[in-house]
């Protein structure tokens, strides 16, 4: 039985009859989401679910993890490096290295896309815990993989500024709807480490205005005037657990101020046989 978060309550819900897991799972849960889960998302934007994941399986993707971040980052030389403001960025073949400011420009911050080169990442995607929720949001009874990224969010990592998926893919997917997001926990996320946060709602405005500070990004940032703080909401949850969003809705996240990483696995689906953002490869999932 997982933990389920609905609109700022929390309850533990038996699996609804005929949901229940493959007789092959370690435990019981329901895969697809229910109905109050598809309201709560219609509505506020987001469905969290608690210990989806077991500790087992979330410490085997870590040390997967640990792997390919240390042979991206030993590689990042034969790459292209430049600076976005101010910045280091290398784009690896099809995999994009996002560092961390000063003094930490040796630490990876986000990878993106891990899939490529990390076998567990890939089965976990498909995992129908992920994939038949995948499927209800995005109304196609097939999905195939988006783009994902590690964030890796070390101790004293850098914050994500507010912002929504839609003005980064807009100009490389007509199917901007049909791009829901996940995000897995990957650490114990604790008050302080930077956790994910966002504006409850606020996917229900379409793309909104974004910063105009000149910075070289400033298009993809959100504009601080439309985020309501009396909405937002900031998720410090166990390893394991999921975090369903729309690519509309305004989130982000803090520096992470702890003595410990907060590592998450975030990837987006879309309707079946189409390519990825980056490699362009179709990567049919489920």
């Amino acid at each position: 039985m997982f933990e389920l978060w609905i609109g700022g309550l929390m309850s533990d819900l038996a699996p609804p009859r005929g949901l229940r897991a493959r007789e092959h799972n370690a435990k019981q849960t329901s895969d697809a989401l229910t109905e109050v889960e598809l309201r709560a998302y219609q509505t506020h934007g987001f469905v969290l679910r608690r210990k989806v994941f077991l500790k087992g399986e979330i410490e085997q993707l870590n040390s997967a993890i640990d792997l390919l971040a240390s042979a991206v980052i030993a590689q990042s030389h034969e790459g292209h490096e430049y600076r976005i403001d101010g910045r280091r960025f290398v784009d690896l073949n099809d995999q994009t290295l996002q560092f961390e400011p000063a003094p930490f420009e040796q630490d990876l911050r986000v990878l993106e896309p891990a899939h490529p080169r990390c076998m567990p990442i890939l089965t976990l995607l498909n995992e129908a815990r992920l994939v038949l929720p995948m499927r209800q949001l995005t109304g196609c009874d097939h999905v195939s993989l988006w783009t994902d990224k590690i964030n890796f969010k070390r101790p004293g990592g850098s914050e994500f500024g507010w912002h929504q998926d839609a003005p980064y893919w807009m100009h490389d997917a007509a199917h901007l709807t049909q791009l829901p997001n996940v995000m897995v926990t990957l650490d114990n996320v604790v008050p302080g480490s930077g956790g994910f946060r966002v504006v409850r709602g606020s996917h229900q405005g379409g793309i909104r205005a974004a910063r105009n500070d000149g910075s070289q990004l400033e298009g993809f940032y959100t504009h601080d005037d439309e985020v309501d703080w009396s909405k937002v909401v900031e998720f410090n949850e166990p390893a394991g657990s999921v975090i369903f969003f729309d690519p509309f809705l305004i989130h982000g996240s803090a520096c992470n101020q702890s003595a410990k990483r907060r590592r998450a696995l975030i990837a987006t689906y879309q309707p079946a046989n189409l390519p990825t953002l980056k490699t362009k490869q179709v990567v049919n999932l489920g």
